[in-house]
């Protein structure tokens, strides 16, 4: 196997620090048979193919980054084309366990168990893995999608039931003996939405792939191990910083979530991004539910309408704390086409909407870069992608380093709100709730606990709606 430099700004050519494995024609890791392995679009989900059981049966499994468990569908569903029967695989091992993922419109269940997978554009040989299948579900499958299944990429805190239950990934570094790190590009950039499904993307197991990107890779450090947290500094509309209190882009978190269609801002970065945009586009005067999500514009086809947004700019804090880079994607990313009418009209969306309770680098972005989740040292890459390009021009940039002397030095909040100190905080609410009653002689109420916002990214753009995780 062949180490090379994992690139960034702070690894000079040779350096011993940040290696990655590289292609290995020859060797246990083939880089290169993993490339163009994903198939979809950002409106609905990338997928890989899987061979589950023995003899093996296929399906496409949609990649996502902001969840932990590894499901799939077990009985037949209207909106999925094909599901796992475990009755007809000689290898499955039921554990007895059920499993439940809530939504606050769906829902999920099904039950633990093993079984055999091999992945025909992934890593060589066949691994054994925590399967769930699914056997009722509600607003779970979405129509259209051409995905069976869902393979969670974070990490085990979010696991359900438990966080014993070993993730995907985490089983493949086990077995498989690779590094702990993968990488991920999707290639639809200026393409519909939802289109024909045949987009490429590439998902490269235990290390980077050379081909997928471009220039420099730029680490931020992961802030904390459950989603793939990281540290927003600052964000700009046509070069023009919004001004906001750093903690305002944090709040409550900033994930990178594969599974996530849109680019997410809290409600406050969100309003100041829409008026930014509105102020800066060459557009006097634009409907204010093209924004909200609830309207599109429509354009002669022959006409691009992205000359007439500007460029915007997300800053991540560097792994030297004193420095920052900017991920920048120009509106070809955030302008997106979604649907012709008639003959002559081109319809987008906007790819931007508000958030309750978190920052969501969701499809919208990531379909700029080259993505590297480097677990091993805690930080996820980023990397111009030459996929990229719209009628032969980039459309995402990435600069750097800047100075960090004009931000706090820490803009995530310092309270962790998932789940153990959220029970801890919540029993302790609850019994001080009870002693208020019974002084106050009051008839004590049912004080029951209620999941917070900031136990979900409640995302209406996600591909798995409203998910408690």
């Amino acid at each position: 196997v062949v180490l090379r430099p994992g690139g960034g700004q702070q690894d000079p050519p040779g350096a011993a620090d940040g290696l990655a494995l590289a292609s290995d024609p020859g060797g246990s890791l083939n880089f290169l048979a993993m490339v163009e392995n994903l198939q979809g679009d950002s409106g609905r989900g990338y997928y890989l193919e899987m061979l589950i059981g023995t003899p093996p049966q296929a399906l496409n499994i949609l990649v996502d980054t902001g969840s932990s468990n590894f499901a799939v569908a077990g009985v037949p569903d209207p909106d999925v084309t094909s599901y796992f029967d475990p009755e007809l695989s000689s290898t499955y091992r039921s554990e007895g366990i059920e499993v439940t993922v809530k939504y606050s419109q769906g829902s999920w269940t099904g039950v633990l168990g093993t079984d055999v997978i091999t992945m025909p554009k992934g890593l060589y040989g066949s691994y054994i893995i925590n399967i769930a299948t699914i056997l009722e579900s509600e607003n779970f499958f979405l129509p259209g999608v051409k995905w069976h299944g869902i393979l969670g990429l974070a990490y085990d805190a979010l696991a359900k039931p438990s966080s014993s239950v070993e993730t995907f990934f985490d089983s493949l570094v086990r077995q498989a003996k690779i590094p702990n790190i993968f990488s991920l590009q999707m290639c639809g950039a200026g393409l519909p939405v939802s289109g024909s499904g045949t987009n490429g993307g590439s998902l490269v197991l235990g290390g980077i792939e050379p081909s997928l990107y471009t220039g420099d890779i730029w680490y931020t450090p992961i802030k904390e191990e459950w989603y793939y947290q990281v540290e927003i500094l600052k964000l700009e509309v046509g070069g023009q910083n919004l001004q906001l209190d750093c903690r305002e882009y944090n709040a409550d978190k900033a994930i990178v979530d594969s599974g996530t269609t849109l680019l997410r801002l809290p409600e406050k970065v969100f309003s100041a991004v829409v008026q930014a945009i509105a102020r800066t586009s060459l557009i006097q005067e634009f409907s204010s539910g093209f924004w909200t999500g609830s309207q599109l514009a429509c354009w002669d086809r022959t006409e691009k309408p992205w000359s007439l947004f500007p460029k915007l700019s997300i800053y991540m804090r560097d792994e030297n704390s004193s420095r920052s880079f900017r991920i920048s994607i120009l509106p070809q990313l955030y302008i997106q086409p979604i649907l012709v009418i008639g003959d002559n009209l081109q319809c987008y969306r906007f790819g931007i909407s508000s958030s309750t309770n978190a920052l969501v680098i969701g499809a919208t972005v990531m379909e700029g870069f080259y993505v590297i989740f480097d677990r091993a040292q805690r930080r996820v890459g980023f990397a111009v992608s030459p996929c990229a390009e719209v009628d032969g021009s980039p459309v995402s940039e990435i600069d750097g380093p800047f100075t960090t002397a004009d931000v706090a030095s820490n803009c995530v909040s310092s309270v962790s709100f998932h789940e153990p100190v959220l029970w801890i905080a919540s029993y302790a609410l609850m019994s001080l709730c009870g002693v208020i009653l019974l002084v106050l002689l009051l008839i004590p109420p049912r004080c029951q606990h209620r999941y917070t916002d900031n136990d979900v990214v409640n995302d209406e753009s996600s591909l798995v709606r409203h998910r408690w995780k």
